[in-house]
């Protein structure tokens, strides 16, 4: 289990920008900066999620694990959503200046009870070798109710939309501390 200690707004922000500064110096073939202080050498979770400024996803990957300080999750999700999110091509240099970065830091999941709350609880369905991942923001953005994140989850690990039903297939809940930018 993390005790992961919550970020002020100003380390938000500090973390935001030292992912789009990873991101330009990826792209533009620099060196990647580092980030020092308390709050990101802690271990933690994350998914770094890209969108272009008219909100079109531009990339977004994450990990579970919280095996390493903050900073590096957040530098290698940052460029791994930026240039090897197999949905898009890699980030171009010409699109640097129109993309919005969201960082997803997480708990640890914990077994589904059978109730969750929208909008603040993510789901990770695994079942037959295949896993699917929804950040808690995805069911509240599309207006899902509980039964319909449960599919979409399924659908995500190319699985039925009923496997989460199944004894065998395994659900988890987790929540994010999600923030972003406002450019």
């Amino acid at each position: 289990m993390s005790s992961f200690v919550p970020l002020s707004s100003e380390e938000q922000a500090t973390l935001l920008q030292f992912a789009r500064d990873t991101v330009y110096a990826h792209v533009l073939e620099q060196a990647l900066p580092v980030l020092t202080g308390a709050a990101f050498t802690q271990n933690g979770a994350v998914f770094v999620t890209l969108r272009l400024r008219d909100g079109a996803l531009r990339g977004c990957i994450g990990r579970f694990s919280w095996e390493s300080p903050l900073w590096e999750a957040v530098r290698d999700m940052a460029i791994q959503a930026a240039c090897h999110d197999p949905r898009f091509a890699p980030v171009r240099q010409d699109e640097l200046d129109d993309l919005v970065f969201e960082i997803s830091v997480l708990t640890p999941p914990q077994p589904f009870d059978g109730s969750l709350v929208i909008g603040r609880d993510g789901l990770i369905v695994s079942a037959r070798k295949r896993r699917g991942v929804l950040l808690p923001q995805v069911a509240s953005e599309r207006g899902w109710d509980l039964v319909t994140f449960l599919e979409q989850t399924c659908r995500k690990a190319g699985l039925p939309g009923d496997t989460w039903r199944d004894e065998k297939c395994d659900v988890l809940v987790f929540q994010a501390d999600v923030f972003e930018e406002h450019l």
